[in-house]
């Protein structure tokens, strides 16, 4: 395994895997053996960065969520797992009514909710503090500012490690981090969003945003992170939910683009020239590319997991980077 460290002040800053293993399904779809299973062969081979949410997966049994986190509190109890494991968790999509979706209702961030949902994750998690903690999607409601101040309360009291955020536009970051810096206060240091090798269109409105999904890394994030090396990125989505490889799991129109075909003969033809798996080439363009990203992949199976940790080593070289790079 290989690591990097996230966050900029020595007292917070923590080393992770440079893969992280998303926990969305565990306790839901995955059952527990398996999620066990998963687990403790990422552990085994390294891993230290677990990624979860107070609201997964509330579609899968009409609840409000939280099973991810209470499966993830039982396997650390069960495995004796400490701080040497970082999870990072999230709030403010939670449902405010079982059954219903977060866009009908959703807890927010408001100061008082990010106290209380903080509170919770810790008890199902069974920690004292929460080692990294994402705002997880916006809040146009609450000034910028009460957020802010309620996530670096719980920093100050030692509830939280690290600051995280995703699904926010690009400006609403800036300006979070502007009130956090110019206030004195920690700021969002680990920014979630989701990246991949190919690209995703940007111009076509979603349910939650008629000005296109506010989840994707654009050019206006990567410019951002190149301007801010001291962020890291996490992406989300990175082997676009099995579509690479999968018959079954075709593309959808967000990523109709005329680049796709040409990016998907460059994979191809890496994965050839390596040996590798196309999955593989994509997580570790990801992880030693221009903008450092560390890949989020959700497993359901040990086996899956494996072909994502061959990834962690592979090692491409400038010619095949070029290659996969410049395949417009």
């Amino acid at each position: 395994m290989q690591y990097r460290t996230i966050g900029t002040d020595p007292r917070s800053q923590r080393e992770v895997s440079v893969l992280s293993l998303g926990a969305m399904l565990f306790g839901s779809k995955t059952d527990e053996a398996t999620s066990y299973a998963i687990l403790d062969r990422f552990v085994e081979a390294g891993g230290t960065f677990i990624d979860t949410s107070n609201n997964y997966a509330f579609w899968m049994d009409g609840g409000q969520g939280g099973q991810s986190e209470e499966l993830l509190g039982r396997w650390r109890r069960s495995r004796g797992v400490g701080a040497e494991v970082v999870i990072a968790t999230k709030l403010g999509g939670r449902p405010l009514t079982p059954g219903t979706s977060f866009l009908a209702g959703r807890e927010g961030l408001s100061a008082k909710v990010i106290r209380e949902s903080a509170e919770r994750s810790r008890e199902r998690l069974g920690v004292d503090q929460l080692d990294l903690l994402y705002a997880h999607i916006e809040d146009r409601e609450v000034p910028v500012r009460e957020t802010v101040e309620g996530f670096a309360e719980l920093v100050a009291e030692g509830a939280v490690g690290l600051l995280g955020v995703s699904n926010h536009r690009i400006w609403r970051v800036e300006r979070a981090r502007a009130l956090a810096a110019a206030a004195g206060l920690p700021g969002y240091e680990v920014l979630q969003y989701h990246r991949s090798y190919l690209p995703h269109r940007l111009d076509l409105p979603t349910e939650r945003d008629p000005d296109g999904n506010v989840g994707v890394a654009g050019g206006d994030l990567t410019s951002y992170l190149r301007s801010e090396p001291g962020l890291t990125l996490v992406s989300y989505g990175s082997l676009l939910w099995g579509a690479y490889t999968r018959a079954d799991k075709p593309l959808g129109p967000e990523y109709d683009l005329p680049s796709a075909p040409v990016r998907r003969a460059a994979l191809r033809e890496v994965a050839e020239q390596t040996g590798a798996t196309v999955n593989q080439v994509v997580l570790a363009w990801l992880i030693g590319g221009e903008i450092p990203t560390i890949p989020l992949v959700g497993v359901s199976s040990v086996a899956q997991l494996e072909e994502c940790l061959g990834a962690v080593d592979l090692a491409l070289t400038a010619e095949q980077r070029h290659r996969l790079d410049t395949a417009w």
